[in-house]
Formats: structure tokens, C-alpha cells, sequence
């Protein structure tokens, strides 16, 4: 078949390659001159994506992966199938910004001819495909949806890093408006992906799976930073303690932390609570979650005057991302508190910190430390890497506490005395 693929992000370009690895013909589109000169090249535009930049080389070297600029030219070329994933833009509070998803939804409107599925994959509130998608669809190219044209959701499932595992083994989710539509859209994911598809019945179906999963995993995240502020007040190991619980099997709590960050676990509760306000529990789960930045903050102590190095900006560790990171919540607390917070993180520069509004640290004395981010490299950290520190809060449970104990620098983890 043949096959658009509109913006070559983190999720979209692994999809285009993997489209043309089971030997068909793809367009990525995308709006930035430098991704589209990379995927051209057979090049990978952004590190950390294991198998990417072969399969790029491979498959652009053979004729079946090109990028391109133009998203109405590629998609009036009657592809088979056009995915959607571009970026939802959010504010601090996680309310949408529609601009790029319409400004999408009428590029490829456009170019749209009758016989082409599209396919949205970026995570939405419930009834956007059919309630915003769709109208600008059909209101751009002036074709019926559900006769001229298919629209299915299909939620993106996989993990920054590993998205060519997750998409030969997770189960891929298809939500048509029509019968006729999803399975039209079944058809064409099963022409390229060795797991599981699975037809939801609807396309609000297949949105609401999306946002439930992502939910429950901030509900069970919330539930285990209880834990663990509760054991804090006990002097017990939570880590024992959760070990314990789910060495049966209908137990499976997560681990605690000193926040939850990213573009979907912050998110998307939201946007199930936009369409159900009565839902409690995402609410709470939220608010437990949203304080523990300042509750790691608590286990320093008194931080008046002194100098605190938050270690890690990104919000999860070997990620080049800071999208709800829980260290700017740590860098806010400290500051008024009256401390003068210094960060590091070794995937970013010192101007790069600086233009995320950090003040770089210098490797010089500091108070304390917060470790914020699980970056492999802070596993082999030991005091003389931290000059002058006399507290450390390991937020991540990333350090080896041995070589700090064996110094006399206690190291405080959440949940764990």
C-alpha cells in the first residue's frame, strides 16, 4: 500500500519506518526543514531510538521512505492510509492548544481523495475524532466522511526508546466511526504490524482505552506515594513493604517518586476529567502527585541560604525531555523556601539549563543534593562527586547509598528511613 505518515516526531518517524520496512511505499511529512533533511539522508533526527537510524538508512536507501514538506501534495497523492500524530500542545493546567492538530486536520483535508483512511494516533480528549477531525476533513476537501473517505482512532502505545518492540507486541487499538471504517483501518494496521490489532467498536471507544490506561497509571502511581509518605511516618522500607504486597498476584503497585512527568501521565487524566468532571479519583490521584516535588523538598530540612543541587532536569531519566518535569516544580519550592537551587543534568548543556530558566552549577561546594531524574549516570555517584554535600534526597531511588553512608552523608529516599 501506500502510506503518509504526518509528523516525523518521536512517534510518527519509527511509524513511517516501520511502514516501510513491511515493504511499503511512506511519506513523512513534517513542518522542519532539519528533520526532513535527516530522514532524507537515512539519518535519525533525534538520538535514542534503538534500530531507528538502520532502519532509516535501509529503507530510504531503498526508495520506500521519503520526507517531504508538503502534507496536502503527499496526501493528494490517494495514499491508502494517512496517520496522524502530531503534537497536542498543552498549557500548565494540561488544556488543549488545537492550532497544530487543525492546522493538520486541514492540510491534510486538503489533499484528501475518496478511498484514503486516516488514521489519528495523537492522544485526544474523547470525541475529537469524530466531533473536531472529522468536520475539518470533510469541510477541506469536500468529501462525505464514512463514504468517501474513512476516519479511525488509533491510539500510539509505545515507549520513547523501545518503539519497535512495543509495536511488534503490544495490542494496536482501532476505532472507526463506522464499522465499515474500522475495519477498513484494521485491514491496513494488519498490513504492517506483526501484533495484535484490535477493533474497539468506536472511535470514543478507542479514545477513552487510551486515556483510561494512562490514568491508571497516575492513580497507581498516586497510591504508592501515600505508601510512602505514610511509611516515612512509620520508619518502614516502602520499597519492602510494595515488594510484599505484590508478591501476590493481584497486586501490582508501582513505585513512589519524587514526581510524575512526561506528556502523558500529567495529561491525560486531565483530559478524562474534561469529559467526566465527576470522576473523583483522577482528581486526587493528581493533586497526590502534583505535592511531592515539595514533599522532597521537605526531606532537606531547613534550605534558607543554602545551596541545593537538583540533579536532572528531564523528567525521567536517559529522555532529552522536559515536558512536566518535576524539577522545575523543585526549583520553584527551593526558591521560596529561600534557597539557591543549581542544576545539572548530563544531557543538557550549561546554556541549554540556562535557557530552561536553571542556574547551571559550576561543580562547585553545594548543601544538599535532589536527585530528580533516574539518569544511568547518576548510579555510580559517590560524595567526592558532591563536594560540601550534607544531605542528599535520592527522589528516584537511582543512588548507591554505601559509598555516601560510609562518608557520613545520610541519604534520604521517599518512603524509605
Amino acid at each position: 500500500m501506500r502510506a503518509v505518515v504526518v509528523a516525523l516526531g518521536k512517534i510518527g518517524l519509527p511509524l513511517a519506518a516501520q511502514l516501510a520496512r513491511a515493504g511499503h511505499d511512506v511519506v513523512g511529512c513534517d513542518v522542519d526543514p532539519r528533520v526532513l533533511e535527516c530522514v532524507n539522508a537515512g539519518r535519525s533526527p533525534f538520538p535514542g531510538e534503538a534500530g531507528l537510524d538502520e532502519m532509516l538508512a535501509e529503507q530510504v536507501a531503498a526508495g520506500r521512505l521519503r520526507a517531504s514538506a508538503d502534507t496536502s501534495t503527499a496526501v493528494a497523492e490517494a495514499p491508502d492510509l494517512v496517520i496522524a500524530v502530531p503534537p497536542l500542545v498543552v498549557d500548565a493546567a494540561a488544556r488543549p492548544d488545537w492550532s497544530v492538530l487543525d492546522a493538520v486536520a486541514g492540510a491534510i483535508g486538503a489533499g484528501l481523495r475518496p478511498g484514503t483512511t486516516v488514521s489519528v494516533e495523537t492522544t485526544v480528549p474523547v470525541g475529537t475524532t469524530r466531533e473536531r477531525v472529522t468536520p475539518i476533513l470533510a469541510g477541506e476537501s469536500g468529501l462525505r466522511p464514512e463514504q468517501d473517505f474513512h476516519v479511525v482512532f488509533s491510539p500510539e502505545r509505545v515507549f520513547s526508546g523501545r518503539v519497535f518492540a512495543d509495536l511488534a507486541s503490544y495490542p494496536k487499538l482501532v476505532g472507526g466511526l463506522t464499522p465499515a471504517g474500522e475495519a477498513r483501518g484494521i485491514a491496513l494496521y494488519e498490513a504492517f504490524l506483526p501484533a495484535e490489532v484490535r477493533g474497539m467498536g468506536s472511535a470514543e471507544a478507542a479514545e477513552l482505552a487510551k486515556l483510561a490506561e494512562t490514568t491508571y497509571r497516575d492513580l497507581n502511581i498516586a497510591y504508592a506515594n501515600e505508601l510512602a509518605r505514610y511509611a516515612d511516618r512509620l520508619g518502614v522500607d516502602v520499597g519492602a513493604v510494595i515488594d510484599a504486597a505484590n508478591s501476590q498476584p493481584f497486586s501490582h503497585i508501582h513505585r513512589p517518586g519524587v514526581a510524575v512527568g512526561g506528556h502523558c501521565i500529567p495529561v491525560y487524566p486531565r483530559f478524562l476529567l474534561a469529559g467526566a468532571p465527576e470522576a473523583r479519583l483522577p482528581a486526587a490521584a493528581r493533586a497526590v502527585n502534583e505535592a511531592m516535588p515539595a514533599y522532597a523538598v521537605d526531606l532537606l530540612g531547613d534550605v534558607r541560604g543554602r545551596r541545593v543541587l537538583i540533579l536532572g532536569v528531564a523528567y525521567r531519566g536517559g529522555v532529552k525531555e522536559t515536558a512536566f518535569s518535576g524539577a522545575f516544580a523543585v526549583r520553584d519550592e527551593l526558591t521560596a523556601r529561600g534557597a539557591d537551587p543549581v542544576a545539572q543534568d548530563p544531557l543538557y548543556t550549561a546554556d541549554e539549563l540556562t535557557d530552561l530558566g536553571y542556574n547551571p552549577w559550576d561543580g562547585g561546594t553545594v548543601d544538599a543534593v535532589l536527585v530528580q531524574a533516574d539518569h544511568a549516570d547518576y548510579a555510580s555517584l559517590t560524595p567526592a562527586g558532591l563536594p560540601g554535600a550534607r544531605l542528599v534526597v535520592d527522589g528516584r531511588g537511582v543512588l548507591d547509598p554505601a559509598p555516601f553512608a560510609a562518608a557520613g552523608v545520610p541519604v534520604r529516599r521517599i518512603g524509605r528511613a
